[in-house]
């Protein structure tokens, strides 16, 4: 082929991408789409992950809807609730795995990004950004104990490699203890206290040193603690979900944390909790470190961070431990962490949080939706193993993976969402807005009993 060919035919592909992106564009100016456009959509949605994103989700969304809709493509969303682009509501007790504490688009958050958007999107990286200041002291008012410095990051997973790397620098030590059932991440550092097999052993060997132990179980920690000093290599520091999100909702046992809370100080070790999930007023408490009275050496927050508007995190240290990258503020950094869009949508969600007083509103609608919950599986056992919660982190184990599905494609295809946790797959999690109402709450609970009577053991 010719120069000029290879240089028309490029032309001639640009201007279909040109014309391509001009299309999409004027249909993301539209409040609402018609028919033609939804299908238009649709049918460039499924093509697109088929051809270009990854055809295994096509997959997945089929295993957990039925008639052929898996092709459900969300296009708007508000308050509790979702839309999908054919303008089918859904409420949302998925919550995008956690993150629409403050409800779908909450209006001051949404207001603080767009104001920031037309004064200054990005940081220069070089002159002082004022809101990252700002949001770091919010964030040392509000955390539990003497948690004062903060280093910003874009979500879970960047939390939790921060707080390890953190944590390597403070005593120069190299062993951590995670444990079963954890979900920390999917990087290289995070993966390795994340404790599924599965996603695991495509990318061994991952980080060394670090050990698993079971979850609750004190004795096996103290254990552990000990072999490691014996053996001179003394741990760095433990991660603990305080309440396992994506190992089913796992709560811990009466004292647990308190006791390795002890066992850490003992050793001179520190205390990571990972409250991705658990944080920013899920469980009842702003943070769940909270509920068992334990101050953490770090914490590690995103998620709801960000409030459900900008993917957003932090990890909050105490100074004693943060003071290792004083000397050089370069040794962990991040181009987008902590950027205006970010922290003022965190600062604004914080605001919502406090004002309408969210933490302890979930706590309270927690408590019911639980306790509605239990009386409406009631009959059916066979089916339901436990369910279990704390604030509005609910998790509802069924005996076997296959009911779960079907408990999950039933209340999709009546406008609930729900979903499996990521380690625990027969179990479903209810996390949805902290601003959900009574009335979306009882629905929930009506759809949960009319599928659970139509579901076989």
């Amino acid at each position: 082929m010719s120069i000029d060919l290879k240089r028309e035919t490029k032309s001639e592909q640009n201007q279909q991408v040109s014309e391509y992106i001009n299309k999409v564009l004027s249909l993301i100016e539209k409040e609402e789409v018609n028919k033609e456009e939804a299908a238009w959509i649709t049918k460039e949605t499924v093509d697109g992950f088929r051809e270009h994103v990854n055809p295994g989700f096509l997959t997945y969304r089929k295993s957990v809807t039925k008639d052929g809709q898996f092709a459900a493509v969300e296009w708007s969303d508000n308050g509790a609730c979702f839309k999908d682009v054919n303008g089918k509501e859904y409420i949302d007790c998925l919550g995008g795995f956690g993150i629409y504490n403050v409800g779908h688009r909450n209006p001051k958050v949404v207001k603080a990004v767009t104001d920031q958007l037309k004064r200054q999107a990005l940081h220069s990286q070089d002159l002082l950004d004022p809101l990252r200041a700002m949001l770091a002291k919010i964030l040392a008012d509000i955390t539990p104990g003497d948690l004062k410095y903060a280093f910003f990051t874009n979500s879970g997973t960047e939390s939790v490699e921060a707080a390890l790397k953190l944590a390597k620098m403070y005593s120069e030590r190299t062993t951590f203890i995670s444990t079963t059932r954890a979900f920390h991440g999917k990087s290289l550092g995070s993966l390795s206290g994340t404790a599924k097999g599965m996603f695991r052993k495509p990318f061994l060997p991952l980080i060394p040193g670090f050990r698993h132990v079971p979850f609750g179980d004190f004795d096996m920690m103290k254990k552990t603690f000990e072999v490691c000093a014996a053996v001179g290599e003394d741990v760095a520091a433990v991660i603990l979900e305080p309440i396992q999100g994506e190992g089913g909702i796992i709560l811990p046992p009466e004292g647990y944390l308190k006791q390795v809370r002890e066992l850490c100080d003992e050793y001179g070790t520190l205390l990571i909790f990972d409250e991705v999930q658990t944080g920013m007023g899920r469980t009842g408490k702003m943070f769940a470190a909270e509920l068992y009275d334990v101050v953490p050496d770090i914490i590690c927050l995103a998620k709801a961070f960000g409030g459900g508007v900008m993917p957003a995190g932090a990890i909050v240290a105490r100074e004693e431990v943060f003071k290792s990258w004083f000397p050089n503020p370069f040794m962990h950094t991040t181009t987008f962490g902590g950027n205006p869009l970010a922290c003022a949508a965190a600062i604004a969600t914080i605001g919502v949080l406090i004002e309408e007083n969210l933490p302890v509103r979930a706590g309270v609608v927690g408590e019911y939706f639980l306790k509605e919950l239990k009386e409406a599986a009631q009959g059916h056992e066979d089916k339901v193993l436990e369910i279990r919660g704390q604030g509005l982190m609910i998790g509802i184990e069924f005996h076997k993976d296959e009911i779960g599905y079907e408990v999950s494609k039933g209340m999709f295809d009546r406008g609930i969402l729900v979903a499996g946790t990521l380690i625990n797959s027969k179990t479903i999690r209810i996390e949805p807005a902290l601003t959900i109402s009574y009335e979306e709450v009882d629905k929930v609970i009506r759809t949960f009993k009319e599928v659970l009577n139509l579901v076989k053991a």
